[in-house]
């Protein structure tokens, strides 16, 4: 065949593995969404559409067990996804630098966006009610495209300058970084609540 793919942007798709754990991290979640006032406070001064962790807390593994289990099941999927990205660590392993939670109302998204200062980025979903919007995904050379015409509905996935990934309780989303990425608005009635993460070496 006289074509064929560059510079491919991988996507990791895993699942956690543990129903118990997926309900455990339900229950923290929920709790730190009625507790944390500070971080209740600025959700709301940013728009964010629900609650979120990510500038009150940044000690979860620490604080609860249940965050600490999470992490210990993480770096296994962390360490499988730099090995297919041919990562070249030193003999390091990627380690966590951030992790928080997302309390998502009906009807919430989070705008496009990257992870700096990262290596691996990536999202665990808790409860994933019916409507809860996907992933979106962006091809990173979009900004470069020119005069490019558009790809056709019916492209494959890897030529596609969007892709959508529909998460289930339990599944495990892992990126590079610098992948451009957002959540688009859920259709649904329940919170869509999930634990997004940074690893760097």
């Amino acid at each position: 065949m006289p074509t064929r793919s560059l510079f491919a942007s991988r996507f990791y798709h895993g699942q956690l593995g543990s129903p118990e754990l997926v309900a455990d991290l339900e229950e923290a979640c929920r709790a730190l969404a009625h507790d944390d006032a500070a971080g209740r406070r600025w959700a709301k001064a940013h728009g964010y559409r629900g609650y979120t962790s990510y500038a009150s807390l940044d000690d979860l593994p620490r604080r609860d067990p249940r965050f600490d289990a999470l992490q210990r099941l993480l770096g296994r999927h962390v360490a499988a996804f730099a090995a297919d990205c041919a990562m070249d660590l030193g003999g390091r392993r990627l380690k966590l630098d951030s992790l928080w939670v997302n309390v998502l109302k009906p009807g919430g998204a989070h705008t496009g966006h990257i992870h700096p200062h990262s290596a691996v980025s990536g999202t665990v979903y808790v409860a994933v009610p019916p409507g809860s919007g996907a992933l979106k995904l962006e091809d990173p050379r979009l900004p470069m495209l020119m005069a490019a015409p558009p790809r056709r509905a019916d492209a494959p996935e890897d030529l596609r300058t969007f892709v959508y990934a529909e998460p289930e309780p339990g599944s495990v989303f892992l990126w590079e970084s610098w992948l451009r990425h957002e959540v688009v608005p859920g259709t649904g009635k329940g919170e869509r609540i999930s634990i997004s993460f940074n690893y760097r070496l």
